[in-house]
């Protein structure tokens, strides 16, 4: 018997990766759940993606600290033998302009957003190559084909993600390795506050959906490019915003 793909989940204790996490759990994959510090939403997580019948391993750390990563790596490695499917989910968003951003919160922000996936795929590609299986996700957002206004090192990782699935895609789609970006638009997640009512509201009347998304929406698109059906889908950038940016 073959057996069950394993997917390593960045940011997955809550909104879009938790649904990522319960769609794959439903569709038959085992799980590394990570969160940045919140433990419980990562084990509240784990606990319905079980009773979908996966196994989990829950893990908290900075993604940040390379350390981390390859701790988180490792972990991933020694639970289940394997890591089929990263997703790199993770990530950070401040608004800062040019010259509110510190050098320390520059690399803070790159290596959240970027230098952590790129860490993650020399640490676990090479198991993927030996499989000559394996599928690589990493996100944007609509701002990454703008531009984030006054977050330039937003904009500049968020970019780079998309340029590093690009590369990747160059030099191992020939190995059964494929890895593209999710680009969400406007999403609704529990993150959203009642304060917020004005903001929403007014973004989704300017998307011509009329509404925003939700991260099961997200999670059915991540779902199909981490199967069998998504082998041929590479280097992409795809965009699930309901129209709002074309």
């Amino acid at each position: 018997m073959t057996p069950k793909r394993t997917a390593l989940i960045t940011g997955s204790g809550k909104n879009i990766g938790r649904a990522i996490a319960l769609r794959l759990a439903k569709d038959g994959m085992n799980l590394v759940i990570h969160g940045g510090s919140d433990l419980d939403a990562c084990e509240q997580t784990a606990r319905e993606a079980q009773s979908l019948g996966a196994q989990t391993h829950v893990t908290v750390g900075d993604v940040s600290n390379r350390s981390e990563v390859k701790r988180i790596s490792e972990e991933a490695l020694q639970t289940f033998g394997r890591v089929d499917v990263l997703i790199h989910n993770a990530a950070t968003r401040p608004h800062q302009n040019l010259f509110e951003i510190s050098d320390e919160e520059w690399d803070r922000v790159l290596e959240v957003n970027l230098g952590a996936a790129f860490q993650f795929c020399r640490l676990l590609i090479p198991g993927m190559l030996e499989q000559q299986w394996g599928r690589i996700l990493t996100f944007a957002g609509v701002n990454a084909i703008r531009g984030y206004p006054n977050s330039p090192h937003v904009s500049v990782s968020k970019h780079g993600a998309w340029g590093l699935v690009k590369a990747l895609s160059r030099d191992f789609a020939g190995q059964g390795i494929t890895a593209n970006t999710i680009s969400p638009g406007a999403i609704f997640t529990k993150r959203t506050s009642a304060r917020e009512e004005e903001f929403i509201n007014r973004q989704a009347s300017e998307v011509p959906a009329k509404r925003l998304g939700t991260p099961e929406e997200i999670a059915s698109m991540v779902a199909h490019l981490v199967s069998e059906e998504g082998a041929y889908v590479t280097g992409q950038l795809i965009q699930i915003n309901g129209g709002g940016a074309m």
